[in-house]
């Protein structure tokens, strides 16, 4: 039941959410629709409405001039769990579409359980092998082969708000985080998460001294129940516990952003969208309002990394064509096109060229992207979050104490770390 009704809503999203004039019902005859000798690459894709009017208007146009024999059918979806359940499915029966624009997070996995399209034979990949950032290219590598092209990127500023800083008697955020939590409570100033996943919390951990894994992503023993990160947790838990920790995926908790902007929070995190939405006069005064900067460091960088890779799936009927629309994405002009809609270049090339002031709410982003860590690029990454997220959360609910739930949240992503096969 549950499998018929998830193809039912991918259904009714697909016939919504298609770009092109047509209705398309059924993309694995998309090409039927067209009537001409082009061949026709599908692209599933997850951008936003002003990123979706780059990419209709600009993109799609200019490389279809510049490659006469293509057309690319373009097909917009929700970034959820849903569409990472079709693209499985798909994908392991050869019925996937040819390009997909990909969380990073899930790029591992879809490579690990052999879903992906190897990128290293295609003609000139190891000429744009060194044109991307480092680490968003790392996340398509698995067994000596390359399987993602980066295609932006995105990180989490700490977002503070000035008057309450003023009040604080501060000109500038505090050095570190330590500083930030001590703030809070000698002014009762409360601290806005999104939840207690891996994305809102790990820059926060990191920046109080914790740690996760090893470096090569094989063991949390020893990292996630260290002394620092210990130490780090329960700083978290007793401001959440003191109601100086605000989690807005809890019902009635309201929306951080709009918090920190009216002054009710003193720190905030988010990625560069909230920003990027707003109209030019908006942006300025929520710079008014607030301060965007990148988070203080701990042992290492405590800015988290983010973004989209793009991938052929595994059983494109046109992987040369497909391969050239993602060369042509990913390159400098398209990257600068792009970026006009707020989004990061992944392509250093393109960054380079991009011009971002110190006043401009990029910048701290941009500034933060060559001091960031990536979540762990391993098969199992999905389950290991929901057990991390698990014992955090029955940590700051007080059914565990902190060691113990980090105790066991290590062991139990040490036994997903060596599933291997």
């Amino acid at each position: 039941m549950a499998i018929r009704w998830i193809s039912f809503l991918l259904t009714l999203v697909l016939t919504a959410g298609c770009g092109n004039p047509s209705v398309i019902s059924d993309p694995n005859h998309v090409q039927t629709f067209h009537g001409n000798d082009k061949t026709v690459i599908t692209f599933w894709h997850t951008y936003n409405d002003a990123e979706t009017r780059l990419l209709v208007q600009e993109l799609i146009p200019d490389f279809e001039r510049k490659n006469p024999g293509i057309r690319v059918n373009y097909i917009n979806l929700a970034n959820n769990k849903e569409l990472k359940y079709s693209l499985i499915a798909r994908a392991s029966s050869n019925r996937g579409p040819d390009v997909v624009r990909m969380d990073i997070s899930w790029v591992p996995e879809f490579s690990h359980h052999g879903l992906l399209e190897p990128l290293t034979g295609f003609p000139g990949f190891e000429l744009l092998h060194n044109v991307f950032h480092r680490k968003a290219m790392s996340v398509g590598f698995y067994k000596n082969q390359y399987y993602s092209l980066p295609l932006n990127l995105y990180t989490k500023s700490a977002i503070f708000n000035r008057e309450l800083l003023e009040r604080a008697g501060y000109s500038e955020p505090p050095r570190t985080m330590d500083e930030v939590l001590e703030l809070a409570r000698k002014h009762h100033f409360t601290i806005g998460l999104g939840g207690l996943e891996a994305w809102d919390t790990l820059p926060y951990l990191f920046s109080l001294g914790g740690s996760f894994m090893d470096e090569n992503f094989t063991r949390a023993s020893g990292f996630l129940n260290s002394k620092g990160t210990i130490g780090a947790v329960e700083k978290l838990a007793s401001l959440y516990k003191e109601d100086l920790i605000h989690l807005s995926s809890v019902p009635l908790n309201g929306d951080n952003w709009g918090e920190v902007r009216s002054g009710n929070m003193i720190l905030t995190d988010e990625a560069p969208w909230f920003y990027r939405l707003f109209k030019d006069s908006d942006i300025k005064h929520a710079l008014k309002q607030t301060l965007p900067v990148p988070f203080p460091k701990g042992n290492g960088p405590s800015s988290i990394i983010g973004g989209e890779n793009l991938v052929i799936m595994k059983g494109s009927k046109h992987p040369a064509e497909a391969w050239a629309f993602m060369k042509w994405m990913t390159g400098k002009e398209a990257q600068l096109i792009m970026a006009r809609a707020g989004l990061i270049p992944a392509n250093r090339e393109a960054v380079q060229a991009l011009s971002v002031n110190k006043d401009s709410y990029l910048y701290p982003y941009v500034e933060a992207m060559d001091d960031t860590f990536l979540r762990p690029t391993v098969k199992n990454w999905s389950k290991i979050e929901e057990v991390y997220t698990f014992y955090l959360h029955k940590i700051f609910l007080d059914d565990l104490s902190v060691r113990d739930g980090l105790d066991r949240a290590a062991a139990e992503i040490d036994k997903l770390l060596e599933d291997l096969d």
